[in-house]
């Protein structure tokens, strides 16, 4: 597994298993079994996935018959946006630490920059993240969280969160993939020491995996024999952006691990990049101030 040192001192896998819509604990402990089997270390839950006490309850179980601990795997969980502000935000992440059965977290995001209930264009919306970070930050110091961050920012969040932090956000988790090349937000996060991880790096169902049924994608996957899952995760941890692929299929989960037996050619990776269409197929953060 190839790890990635936060600005935080912490190692980070590269891969991590998504868990957005995995709900049940019998297949979350299918699919965990699953991932620790083909080697993932890093596992990815947030607040609104509402399967927190789950995910913790599996490990607390699978963990020792695979001879790991707590301090062998990676865990991420985000703050919920209904969640976010000053107060709110510290009870909202005791509560995750204690659904999820730890003592620590790895890494906690402030999931979406805007606040439910209030409108994409509300004043408070800046100041509310900064209250909520400013927690993060005594969380951090505390030793409950191992590493902070931010999920689906766009720069200009990230600037007002530079000027005003005193410690600076670790990684930036958001949607990437050939469709939406974000190469200047993934410029600024390097230049500023802020990992940039990828979430739907395969696309979404709703929009007819279109993605994975990319006629360049599936031509590259062909000459490279490999899926166009691999292809696409490829792409992504080739340029060291992290990816966190969701399945609840058994043998997509393995294969979604198997990215470092071969490398994709400088031309192969222009191609993809060139799929650029701008689309979001996931939460659209532009309106929110």
């Amino acid at each position: 597994m190839k790890m990635v040192t936060l600005l935080s001192g912490n190692d980070m896998p590269i891969i991590g298993l998504g868990t957005f819509k995995l709900r049940g604990r019998d297949l979350i402990h299918k699919c965990l079994q699953t991932a620790l089997e083909a080697g993932y270390r890093s596992f990815d839950t947030a607040a609104v996935y509402k399967n927190e006490s789950d995910i913790g309850d599996c490990l607390i179980e699978l963990l020792p018959k695979y001879g790991l601990t707590r301090n062998d795997i990676f865990l991420t969980s985000k703050l919920a946006p209904k969640d976010q502000g000053a107060n709110r935000c510290r009870e909202a992440c005791l509560t995750s630490l204690t659904n999820l059965k730890t003592e620590y977290l790895d890494l906690y995001l402030i999931h979406w920059p805007g606040t439910q209930g209030r409108k994409p264009g509300d004043q408070d919306n800046p100041r509310l993240r900064r209250d909520s970070w400013r927690d993060m930050e005594t969380l951090y110091k505390e030793g409950k969280l191992k590493a902070i961050g931010v999920s689906n920012f766009e720069q200009r969040h990230l600037i007002d969160l530079l000027e005003s932090c005193e410690i600076q956000p670790h990684v930036l988790q958001t949607e990437h993939h050939p469709h939406l090349v974000q190469s200047s937000l993934v410029e600024f996060c390097r230049h500023h020491q802020i990992h940039f991880q990828a979430y739907a790096s395969l696309g979404t169902t709703t929009d007819n995996n279109k993605l994975l049924t990319d006629p360049t994608v599936i031509s590259i996957a062909k000459n490279n024999s490999k899926t166009t899952a691999q292809i696409l995760l490829k792409w992504a941890i080739q340029q060291d952006i992290g990816v966190i692929p969701k399945s609840s299929n058994p043998d997509h989960i393995k294969s979604n691990m198997d990215l470092f037996s071969f490398e994709l050619s400088k031309e192969d990776l222009a191609r993809i990049s060139g799929l650029d269409s701008q689309h979001h197929y996931c939460w659209d953060p532009r309106g929110i101030l």
